[in-house]
């Protein structure tokens, strides 16, 4: 079981295509396989920032599996209803569980152990992690175009971002500073 996890990670590490397209790897155990990776990525975003902020390991490993079931839903509805190629009829469970592995490369954002490394880690890992969502995303739906799987990543990106910026702003506006004249 544990070395199937393994294989699992470090060829979602490699950006190995043929992840997404064997079957084996979408059994039984893969949305916990999936799971696992999207926690351990949010813990050691945590553990790397850390070293600059004081931030909430469990709230980060929690806040990952909030982001995955995000990634997830934006990624199935942009790529499988909205813009579908005649062969992208899959499951949301798989789409969920591409997503997860692609954010294998994040679990490596525990080598950020001094404040000079975590910016060029957070940076790396995340542009790897950007990559293996395309590819998870052409892969899982059946895409014939990367410029496709490409599009839907980066819109679901600006779509998550946009929220999320809304969101903060939101609470920012409550601060007793913001009502200083």
């Amino acid at each position: 079981m544990f070395g199937e996890f393994l294989n699992i990670f470090f060829r979602s590490l490699k950006l190995d295509k043929t992840l997404y397209k064997d079957n084996i790897n979408f059994g039984e155990a893969a949305i916990y396989f999936a799971g696992l990776i999207m926690i351990l990525d949010g813990v050691a975003g945590a553990v790397a920032a850390n070293t600059i902020v004081k931030t909430s390991i469990g709230i980060s490993g929690l806040t990952a599996i909030v982001t995955w079931f995000v990634w997830g839903i934006f990624i199935y509805v942009i790529g499988a209803k909205l813009f579908p190629d005649k062969e992208s009829k899959i499951p949301f469970k798989k789409i969920l569980i591409g997503v997860g592995y692609a954010h294998a490369p994040g679990i490596l954002r525990f080598f950020a152990v001094t404040p000079d490394l975590v910016i060029p880690v957070i940076f790396i890992t995340q542009f790897w992690i950007f990559a293996g969502l395309i590819i998870s995303t052409k892969q899982t739906l059946n895409l014939k175009s990367n410029f496709k799987a490409f599009g839907i990543v980066v819109l679901s990106f600006l779509i998550i971002a946009f929220i999320s910026i809304s969101f903060v702003m939101s609470k920012l506006s409550v601060l007793p500073a913001n009502t200083i004249s």
